[in-house]
């Protein structure tokens, strides 16, 4: 069922670049005045009514900084916070480059061992494990055997869940195999081998906590939440009493439009510089390529998408189980939410990248 239903004329906003300052009783913009027609975005509705699109919550567009569409499904309204699961693990990254920003952390380059030495020895020695660096884990190439993709995989997040100290379980894991049918980091683009992991991401959240002496929650209100606004976000935690910077941040859909406009505007939000220009730009640079056609940036995926005129489009994509979606276009200044609760079905993704295609690039103007 369509719950909270934004009428033009009546709590419809205006986001405006910089900064998506929200504006209470104004007109959203026509589709028209940025580039794009409407009939596509006002065929969701009845897609999702019609269950093409599955357990959707909410669809949000800006365009140059601007909303377009905005429509909550299914109970939701704009308070609702949604559970994104992985969608955080951008979030993560944000707030790294935001340590990085202060000089709290040195670089990338920065190895992570010396983060942890209340945690050794260590199982599985390897001189090699001392050699891991952050940018390892920001693009999920590090050496550990880790791989949530498969089940068999000694770092597989299910595991993860079941012991108490999750960065212990990461830093533990033995140096991964590479058989024959598997590339090698060197044989790799980018010299990295991809292998999905959630546990890494862990341990990011837990260098940042290291380097800031703050619990990353409360880190992330200083340096991110409080300056675009962001008000209300619910954490999951660690049973060691960490943010779980793997996935599970609650938002509401306006918000993380912020945190997508926030990328488009190079780290500027209302006229201030929320991120770094250069770790916007360092976050949304290839680094490493996870299947075919597409590619990481630091715990960002970009994924190609077909126009209407056959052309393509690389966008990239704040993305979390369940088909929940930052999509972020920033040539095209083009911004799109989608929040989902289809968790653990394989039609989420699918149908997340069919509404992105087909409804909100295929609304964009060729002529």
């Amino acid at each position: 069922m369509i719950h909270g239903f934004v009428e033009r004329t009546v709590i419809a906003l205006a986001l405006t670049l910089p900064g998506l300052a929200l504006a209470e009783k104004q007109l959203i913009a026509d589709p028209a005045e940025v580039g794009m027609n409407k009939a596509p975005l006002e065929a969701i509705a009845q897609l999702v009514e019609d269950e093409t699109f599955q357990q959707v919550t909410s669809v949000l567009v800006t365009r140059n900084g601007r909303m377009v569409y905005e429509q909550y499904f299914n109970e939701a309204d704009a308070t609702t916070l949604h559970n994104t699961r992985s969608l955080t693990k951008s979030v993560t990254a944000m707030l790294m480059g935001a340590a990085i920003d202060r000089g709290l952390i040195s670089g990338v380059d920065e190895k992570v061992l010396p983060y942890f030495d209340d945690l050794q020895p260590l199982a599985n020695p390897d001189p090699r494990k001392a050699e891991i660096t952050i940018e390892d884990l920001l693009t999920m190439s590090s050496l550990l055997e880790c791989s949530d993709d498969n089940s068999f995989s000694r770092g597989n997040e299910e595991r993860m869940y079941i012991v108490e100290n999750w960065v212990k379980f990461f830093l533990d894991l033995p140096i991964r195999g590479f058989p024959a049918w598997v590339d090698k980091p060197e044989d790799s683009p980018f010299g990295r081998a991809f292998s999905y992991c959630t546990a890494s991401s862990v341990v990011l959240g837990a260098i940042v906590e290291k380097a800031s002496g703050k619990r990353l929650d409360l880190f992330a209100e200083d340096v991110l939440h409080s300056p675009l606004g962001i008000s209300e976000v619910e954490w999951q935690y660690t049973p060691t009493g960490s943010a779980m910077s793997g996935g599970g941040a609650s938002y509401n859909s306006r918000d993380l439009m912020k945190l997508g406009q926030l990328l488009v505007n190079d780290g500027k939000h209302a006229g201030q510089q929320v991120l770094s220009e250069k770790w916007v730009n360092s976050m949304l640079s290839p680094h490493a390529v996870p299947r075919p056609d597409y590619q990481y940036g630091y715990q960002i995926w970009r994924a190609p998408f077909e126009m209407a005129d056959g052309s393509e489009v690389m966008a990239w994509a704040m993305a979390g189980n369940g088909g929940n979606y930052v999509f972020v276009v920033p040539e095209l200044e083009l911004v799109t939410v989608i929040t989902r609760t289809a968790y653990g079905q394989g039609y989420a993704h699918p149908q997340s990248h069919q509404l992105f295609r087909e409804q909100v690039l295929g609304a964009l103007k060729t002529d």
